[in-house]
């Protein structure tokens, strides 16, 4: 769409409040487009009071301005990360990926009860959230149309980049936050941040160059480790440190201990973006990072190792789907489905240890699917495992391995 199709017509702007937001808000409120700002509560921990955003959009622009709520879902949807263990390229959480399709999703929703036919977003042309918001929402309402205004030449003419919205937002009194010092942009929800751009473009730049907005980095935590327990039912935490919780409590305690001790704080990658390119980013995810290393310990314990080789395939390729922008479609519908039973047996406690930024196993306890015996696993003279059965195995296994040196295919380099 353009702006010319616009004119007159009403659009739902899906708005965080920062620089982009406001922009464009304001340039199309003045070019005779009606915006209602929908704004997405997803616990961005950058947000002081999240009612400030709705505040921000009136002031620039908007007809009307709306948050929804959408934290439960959010933290559903992180508990599903967990169970697949579904890091991006270098160990990213996915944290913003999910948000996208959380934020598009309810978004659209609050749309239909107000017959709003056009969604709009301030994602850039270079990176992936452009491809969330349109893919999200061609799959689950194709009757939507959505404009980009960084795709709009019209758009484009006025404003070539950071410094341009800035002019214009100050030109106008506009209330932003943005400033021509900051150093880096960050994306925010209570599953993690994401930092990039400006300075940290350039890889002479440090990760720890970073202010941590979860946290604090490694070298500054703590000297005492610090236990932390999570007992989970069938995939689901029930209790952090023996009080019991909710999907969104355990995330936002888990926040606060992880991120207290320099788990998943400045968490550097360059990764490859949907669109081709390279990007550096820095990342935070305290509560994702603490309770995935629980998850971890638990799978390792009930899977095994075909299942475990099967497992691995579907984690890295559901968490290419979300950072692709296709969470909802038919891939993952099966690739969710094929770990459901893994799901049912991830019951028990597991207890780690955080120390800056390492995460140690501790203990485990109380799991009713383990595979894991001490009796068979033992080098001592216990349980019902006899080392003379191997003698027949290996000779099997010793067949294949002769034919194929009389086949001549085995390497025999010094």
């Amino acid at each position: 769409m353009t702006l010319n199709e616009l004119r007159g017509k009403t659009v739902a702007l899906a708005s965080s409040g920062g620089l982009d937001s406001c922009t464009v808000t304001k340039w199309l409120a003045d070019r005779g487009v009606q915006v209602v700002s929908l704004t997405a509560d997803i616990g961005q921990p950058d947000e002081v009071n999240i009612d400030d955003v709705r505040k921000r959009m009136l002031a620039c622009g908007a007809k009307e301005a709306a948050l929804i709520d959408l934290k439960t879902d959010l933290a559903d949807a992180g508990i599903a990360m967990l169970i697949g263990q579904t890091r991006y390229e270098g160990g990213y959480w996915n944290t913003t990926g999910m948000a996208r399709y959380i934020t598009t999703r309810g978004l659209l929703d609050e749309m239909n009860r107000r017959n709003i036919e056009v969604l709009a977003h301030g994602a850039t042309g270079r990176g992936n959230d452009q491809v969330r918001f349109q893919l999200v929402a061609n799959m689950c309402q194709p009757g939507v149309a959505v404009y980009a205004p960084w795709r709009d030449q019209a758009f484009l003419d006025m404003f070539g980049g950071r410094k341009e919205m800035i002019d214009f937002c100050n030109a106008y009194n506009l209330p932003i936050t943005a400033t021509y010092q900051k150093p880096y942009s960050t994306d925010a929800n209570f599953l993690g941040l994401t930092h990039e751009a400006g300075k940290l473009e350039s890889l002479d730049v440090a990760a720890d160059f970073i202010e941590p907005g979860m946290g604090v980095l490694p070298h500054r935590a703590p000297d005492k480790p610090e236990l932390f327990s999570v007992k989970l039912n069938a995939g689901r935490p029930v209790q952090l440190n023996g009080a019991a919780v909710d999907a969104v409590m355990a995330i936002l305690k888990a926040n606060e201990i992880g991120g207290r001790n320099g788990v998943g704080i400045g968490i550097h990658t360059v990764e490859n973006r949907f669109v081709g390119i390279k990007s550096r980013g820095v990342y935070e995810s305290p509560g994702m990072c603490l309770l995935g290393a629980c998850y971890e310990f638990l799978i390792q314990q009930v899977l095994d190792r075909r299942a475990r080789k099967f497992y691995d395939s579907i984690s890295a390729s559901l968490a290419e789907q979300i950072y692709q922008g296709y969470y909802c479609d038919l891939a993952t519908q099966m690739m969710r489905g094929a770990l459901a039973p893994v799901a049912k047996l991830l019951t028990g406690t597991i207890t780690v240890a955080a120390y800056k930024g390492t995460v140690l196993f501790h203990s485990s306890q109380d799991v009713p699917h383990s595979l894991y015996s001490e009796e068979t696993a033992s080098m001592e003279d216990v349980g019902d495992y006899d080392h003379r059965d191997s003698e027949g195995f290996l000779n099997v296994l010793g067949v294949g391995a002769k034919a194929q040196h009389a086949a001549g295919q085995i390497a025999m380099e010094k």
